[in-house]
Formats: structure tokens, sequence, C-alpha cells
């Protein structure tokens, strides 16, 4: 039994980080390959979810790990780092698969630290595979690419239809850099959805809050006074 795990949402700084895990008998690899599985990067949302419906019928187990931006920030409060967050969940999903061995897309650029992380937490030996690029380069990987990019989309959609065009909820997305700049600029805090330790969030909150105070004091933000 082989297994794959890879994330997505990692950077975002909006909705959650999603894990996903899947399995497959050794021998059965090859079918992923036919049916036109490959990065999930590579592939239209509705691609994609075509592709989920035919691996959650082809894989022997599928795990699904929702991280919430709360949660991420917490981790971070307590000074666990993202990598560190991840490997944590990579062993989780993999203490579930219970493959004998586990390919990973590698978020860290010590490949190795990241692989002792992991394998420290394991409740059963297994050998892994860590690599940069797994998502292209294993089929089990490319699996798991799929679904966890499927399953982070429908978050971002359930999150869009109760908060409004948020975007992809990446820093680079102009949309979402629009959005998280007036419900700011309306609520004076960001809600759940957003992941307040992220660099993004934290300059515009304390922007925000110099502002407010500059105002009360009567002073523009440029120092004239008003």
């Amino acid at each position: 039994m082989i297994a794959g795990i890879d994330e997505a949402g990692r950077g975002a700084v909006i909705g959650p980080m999603i894990i996903a895990g899947v399995s497959i008998p050794r021998e059965k690899e090859n079918e992923l390959v036919k049916m036109g599985v490959k990065d999930s990067k590579l592939l239209t949302p509705k691609a994609r979810e075509k592709l989920a419906r035919k691996i959650e019928k082809t894989a022997k187990d599928i795990i699904v790990i929702e991280v919430a931006p709360c949660k991420i920030d917490n981790y971070r409060k307590q000074g666990i780092s993202l990598n560190k967050m991840e490997a944590m969940k990579f062993a989780e999903a993999l203490n579930f698969l219970r493959p004998s061995t586990a390919y990973i897309d590698g978020p860290d650029i010590n490949l190795r630290k990241f692989q002792g992380f992991v394998s420290k937490m394991l409740a059963e030996p297994a050998e892994l595979v860590v690599e940069h690029f797994a998502d292209s380069k294993y089929p089990v990987v490319s699996a798991a690419s799929i679904i966890a990019k499927v399953e982070r989309d429908q978050r971002i959609e359930k999150l869009a239809s109760r908060y409004g065009e948020i975007g992809s909820g990446y820093s680079s997305d102009p949309v979402t850099q629009v959005w998280l700049s007036q419900w700011l600029e309306g609520a004076n805090k960001f809600p759940e959805c957003v992941r307040r330790t992220w660099i993004t969030a934290e300059v515009m909150e304390r922007d925000k809050l110099q502002t407010r105070l500059l105002g009360f004091l009567g002073i523009k933000k440029d120092g004239a006074a008003l």
C-alpha cells in the first residue's frame, strides 16, 4: 500500500489549509495515470472535480484534514512554524492511511529535517519519500493534490457566499487585497476566516489601528493637525 500527501491553501491569508491523503495498492497506481491524474495546478476546476470523483472510486482510503485560520494563528502564537504544523498534520493523515511507503510534497527547504518531523510522529514505521514538486512526479501525490484543491475550493465558495467576493484568498490576488481592505474599513477587524498572524493582515490591522489612534488625537496620518 502506498500513499500520497499534499496540501492546498498553505500560504493563503483567507480560509483554511487543507491536507489530503490518498492510499492505493501500488499495482493500481497506473490507473491514476490512465484517468489523467496530474498536478492539480495544471487542471481546470471542472477537470479537478471530475477526477476527484474518479479518485474516490479508485483509492483504498482518502483522508481530508482541515486546519482552520484560527487554529493556524494559535499554532503560530505558540511558536509552532508552518512547516512543523504541516508535518504534524501529514503524520496524522499517514497514521490513518497506514501505508508501507508514503510520497510527500515537501514544503521545507530542508527536506531531511521535514522528513524527520513526520517520521517521529508516525504510529507505525513507513518509508517516506519527501521531495519538492512531488505532486508532478508521483501520481498518488497528484491525486492527493487534486482532492486537497477541490476541498479548498469548496471552502472558499462557502466563505464567498457568506462574506462576498474574496478572490482566491491569497495575498497576491488583487481581489483578495481589495476585500481585506474594504472589510477592515467597515468592520475595524477581520472575521474568523482571515489568518490574522499573516503579515498582510497584521500590517493592515496595524495601519488601521494607527489611523484610528491618530484620528482620536486629532492628527492626520502625515503628521499634520486635523
